[in-house]
């Protein structure tokens, strides 16, 4: 059985270095936006106005660390079902 709690950590520390090192290279590279949606999402979009600021940097770190322990905790609760 997977320990449900280490896994939750792993997921919101994993989730909190991606978000601050891709937070990181938009404020320090702007230009990488464009790119990334380009050759890594395939699309093109007028990504609008570049808001960067405090606030934005906490609130987008709390919703990627709650999507990321959502979806682990779905997974747990899928792989421990089906071990049954």
């Amino acid at each position: 059985m997977i320990n449900t709690i280490q896994a939750l950590k792993v997921a919101a520390s994993w989730a909190s270095i991606v978000y601050i090192i891709c937070f990181g290279g938009v404020a320090l590279l702007p230009g990488i936006r464009p790119w990334f949606m380009e050759y890594a999402l395939h699309t093109q979009i007028d990504t609008g106005t570049n808001v960067m600021t405090l606030a934005t940097f906490i609130t987008g770190l709390i919703v990627w660390n709650i999507i990321a322990v959502l979806a682990v905790w779905l997974y747990i609760g899928l792989n421990n079902y089906f071990k049954k």
